[in-house]
């Protein structure tokens, strides 16, 4: 089995890591996905608004979100889930779980919100020749909160 973690900077808790595994299929899958906005208070989703729809593709063979059961529960009570992989109308199904991430888990933040861990894209969402600007929203949102500081 694969697997690799990203750390949170200034992260000194294993739970605060973004696991991962080798996903469900076990196969190379680009295509577009949708993912709900289910935090809008980072940097990097305040363009967006809660709940929003957005189209982002994936490009991986490797990795999906999955940890245990108190760090899942934390991270629910600390609004620290910002993307989950849905349907179009924004409904959490296993078929619009493209990796196998649990509770459909597409990014989460570190504890202050000033770090995002995400599968999906958004740099290629970016651009209408690239079949979809969603990707945008994160960029825009990231721009904003620089130019507030």
């Amino acid at each position: 089995m694969k697997f690799g973690v990203i750390i949170f900077p200034g992260s000194n808790c294993d739970h605060d890591a973004f696991w991962t595994i080798q996903q469900v299929g076990l196969k190379y899958v680009c295509k577009p996905v949708n993912v709900r906005v289910d935090n809008a208070e980072t940097p990097f989703t305040n363009a967006c608004i809660q709940g929003e729809v957005l189209t982002i593709p994936i490009g991986h063979m490797e990795g999906n979100y999955f940890c245990d059961q108190a760090t899942l529960e934390e991270l629910n009570r600390d609004h620290r889930i910002v993307f989950r992989y849905t349907t179009t109308a924004g409904e959490i199904t296993p078929a619009a779980n493209p990796n196998g991430s649990v509770q459909n888990i597409a990014g989460i933040c570190s504890p202050g919100g000033n770090v995002v861990g995400m599968m999906p894209h958004p740099e290629r969402a970016a651009e209408p020749e690239l079949g979809c600007t969603d990707g945008l929203k994160i960029f825009h949102s990231m721009v904003g909160a620089l130019a507030a500081k």
